[in-house]
């Protein structure tokens, strides 16, 4: 099954508060552990994404890696590369996606959708 819980139908995730709308300024980030996700939250240009702080490679921190292009973040220790709107990966040493999760701004919140198992 895809990595890609965008892909997932609304009935099959549960929508958690994680920050007040306008808290997360453009080009910030914001981490949070939901769970046992780890999740690092995005604002790019005033959109909104989502994937888990963990690389596929080694299973280090990735929210804390640079960005290369506008959507594609480059892990600190060894340099894979991944899409932050789909956690698709994008080079090596990486080569499995990562969890991506659907975000959304409900009554002037900032919510994560959390696959229901």
């Amino acid at each position: 099954m895809s990595l890609n819980y965008n892909e997932r139908k609304s009935e099959e995730l549960e929508f958690v508060i994680v920050a007040e709308e306008g808290s997360l300024s453009n080009g910030d980030r914001l981490f949070v552990e939901i769970d046992e996700f780890r999740i690092v939250v995005f604002n790019i240009a005033g959109k909104y994404f989502a994937i888990e702080d963990v690389c596929s490679h080694d299973d280090g921190p990735l929210g804390d890696g640079e960005f290369e292009d506008e959507f594609e973040i480059a892990c600190p220790r060894h340099g894979a590369r991944f899409d932050v709107r789909n956690g698709h990966v994008l080079s090596l040493p990486a080569v499995e996606d990562i969890p991506a999760y659907p975000v959304r701004v409900a009554d002037g919140n900032i919510e994560i959708g959390i696959p229901v198992e």
